[in-house]
Parts: structure tokens; sequence; C-alpha cells
């Protein structure tokens, strides 16, 4: 058995992708060896993790080798300082990037994206904690979401070069457009949400045996 993350405590969010992830992400950081916390909010953008607000559309949580919880009913966001108190991680990942891009017909605010992406990670970063960042993987032309090819390689390729101190991890190496097929152009189906969360995974243990986990200074 592989334990490459033992003694590892690691608080993982994410938007409505991870309500999927954190039965597959999750369980793959659990068997190499870390003690895992995952929260999803659905509609989540990096802010909603910094300021108190109202969930859109559900949020869930699943603690080490517990059962997974969803409620689809509002609530209260789930805030980034009370889940590192609570927690004490040695390493968070964030799961974020679709919401923020919208795939609309209408560019999106660079500038305000990069804005939330650094409060989120400075956050992380004034605790002392190393971070990973999980970009969007690709999706589908179809409604209601219409992911884009060039929308989803535009957000990857600016939150590249915005996730400091975070490590960036491009879910787009792991398949080609189209690979995975989606239920409505943003959503895997299971087999690729299991693929992905296999993925992210492996990239996250390799990161860490190439000693590039180690906790940021503050900005």
């Amino acid at each position: 058995m592989n334990l490459a993350l033992a003694g590892m405590v690691i608080l993982a969010i994410g938007d409505s992708h991870m309500f999927h992830l954190m039965t597959t992400l999750h369980d793959q950081l659990e068997e190499a060896g870390a003690a895992v916390h995952s929260y999803a909010m659905c509609g989540a953008t990096a802010q909603d993790w910094l300021s108190r607000s109202t969930v859109s559309c559900g949020r869930g949580e699943h603690h080490e080798k517990g059962a997974a919880t969803i409620d689809y009913k509002l609530g209260p966001t789930y805030g980034i300082a009370d889940l590192i108190e609570k927690h004490h991680p040695n390493l968070v990942v964030v799961e974020l990037g679709d919401v923020m891009e919208g795939y609309s017909s209408v560019a999106p605010d660079h500038s305000w994206i990069q804005q939330q992406v650094h409060s989120l990670t400075g956050k992380i970063a004034a605790s002392h904690i190393s971070c990973v960042w999980v970009g969007p993987t690709w999706g589908e032309d179809k409604r209601p979401y219409n992911k884009t090819v060039n929308g989803t390689r535009d957000i990857s390729q600016l939150l590249a070069g915005s996730v400091a101190p975070c490590r960036f991890v491009d879910s787009t190496t792991f398949a080609r457009p189209g690979e995975w097929p989606t239920k409505d152009g943003a959503h895997l189906e299971p087999d690729g949400y299991r693929r992905w969360g296999k993925a992210a995974a492996d990239a996250i243990i390799r990161l860490k045996s190439q000693g590039a986990l180690t906790a940021p200074s503050p900005r």
C-alpha cells in the first residue's frame, strides 16, 4: 500500500463538482494515508469561501472514512477561516473555476476573477498552509451550461498564472476535449469523476514526493 500522504490532514473545498469528487478524489487521498475533510458548495466562486452568504443550490461534506452528506436546501456558506480553525490542515486543496468562467457569450472579467483568487489564496497562505488548486476539466458545448473548449482553456490559463503560492493542477492535461462525457455540458458522468479524482490525487501525490507542498510565507 502506497501511503505517500501519511500524516497529512487535507482540507478539500470546491463547487458542485466536489459533490462527486468528495467520493472519488477524497477516497484516493484517504487511501494514500491522509485524513481528509471535503466540503462542496453548489455554484461557489472563490469569494463565497471568504464572506458569509447563502448557498444557492446546496452544500455537502465528507469527513475521513465516514459517509458523505449532501443537503440541497438553502443554507449558510462555509467559511475557509472557520474550516481551517476546525480541522488544522497542513494542505488545502481547492477545486474551483467553472462558475467564475461562466461560459456565456459575455467574456469573463479577468481582473474580478484574479481578485477573488488572490483573496482566497492569500487567506490560506496567511495561515502558513500549503495549497493545491485543481483547475476545471473539459466539458461539452451543450445545454444548459454550454461549456466550451476555448472557455475551459481560458480559465485554466488564467488560474495557472493567478493561484500562487498555491500549486496549480491543470485538469485539461488529464483527457482530450470531449473524452469524458457530461450530463449537462459541465458535470461529468460517474466514470469521468472517477478518472478526474484519480488523476488529481496522483498529481497531488507527485507534488508531495517532489517536496513541492511546503507551507508558503504569507504575502
